[in-house]
């Protein structure tokens, strides 16, 4: 991985480097990445395989700056953009200085969290951080039988439990992850928090908002595009943002628009809040809902959408 960024004058023993985090849908890869970076560069939610990219967050310290690759769930593909999001995850874990593996407290190890750990051991030498995450979510004692379980499930460079709700152990988490980084300059410039383009921050955060809510089988379905972003003539203090959300049929186009438009209003008024934070500006934001029939299936929509193979 390569990054750019003006080389300026470090401590001696300064650290710098990639990690990222691979586990099962859901386990809190995003959630403790924004926790490590200081602020939300990647969208959350509850649904599984809300992450479809590989998002880089930038962590700046005064002896290390570590860039945290927040990678999507790995899991079984049943459509082509399950194929290609696997395929994203395996590169990356064959890119970077160290590896976070995500186990949640909340849930029993199972053969999801067995598969990962058997494709950890076979990346190389690149070292493997087990991390037990949402332990706010159950007592200590779930915790300790957690780590347990955990460490069976392989050999790991260090083994330990957080929670980005609260932040426990997150400062541990980042200590450990720096520490299996090689000395360096740092590759992105002090106050960069992500290198990724405003405008696909934009369509993730209209996508958050679109996913709250929704039935448990929609969300895989949802994409979004924004088509124009630009300041209103005459105003600096107003960004128009006129975007397009796709999903794949008639019937799903119906859920997100809502009775008489609620939903779609909704989904609007909560992403302009977020977008809103994360421009410094007004927003008029335009929404449009569009069908590309199957879309996950069809390389030629995946390419529109910006899957690339």
């Amino acid at each position: 991985m390569t990054a750019l960024g003006d080389i300026t004058e470090t401590p001696a023993g300064f650290r710098s480097g990639f990690a990222c985090f691979v586990g099962r849908p859901n386990v809190g890869k995003s959630t403790l990445m924004n926790a490590l970076v200081g602020t939300k560069v990647a969208i959350t939610s509850s649904r599984p395989q809300t992450t479809r990219r590989a998002i880089r967050g930038i962590v700046h310290r005064p002896d290390a700056q570590l860039i945290v690759v927040d990678t999507p769930g790995l899991h079984k593909p049943r459509t082509l953009l399950g194929e290609r999001l696997d395929s994203l995850v395996r590169s990356t874990l064959t890119e970077v200085d160290v590896i976070g593996f995500c186990v949640p407290a909340d849930q029993p190890v199972g053969p999801g969290d067995t598969f990962i750990a058997r494709e950890l051991a076979n990346v190389g030498r690149t070292p493997v951080v087990a991390i037990v995450t949402k332990t706010d979510l159950v007592p200590r004692e779930r915790v300790a039988e957690q780590l347990v379980a955990v460490g069976g499930l392989g050999t790991f460079a260090d083994i330990v439990p957080c929670s980005a709700r609260d932040g426990f152990q997150v400062g541990l988490v980042a200590d450990l992850l720096i520490g299996h980084l090689p000395e360096g300059l740092p590759l992105y410039p002090e106050g960069d928090l992500t290198d990724e383009p405003e405008q696909v921050l934009i369509a993730e955060l209209i996508r958050e908002a679109a996913l709250e809510g929704v039935r448990d089988e929609l969300p895989h379905s949802i994409a979004v595009l924004v088509d124009e972003m630009e300041p209103r003539a005459g105003r600096d203090d107003l960004t128009d943002i006129y975007a397009h959300l796709y999903v794949e049929r008639s019937s799903q186009k119906g859920i997100v628009i809502g009775h008489q438009g609620a939903r779609l209003k909704e989904v609007g008024a909560a992403a302009r809040r977020q977008i809103e934070a994360l421009l410094g500006t007004r927003v008029y934001l335009d929404l449009r809902i569009k069908v590309l029939k199957d879309w996950q299936r069809d390389p030629k929509h995946l390419r529109r959408l910006g899957f690339d193979d």
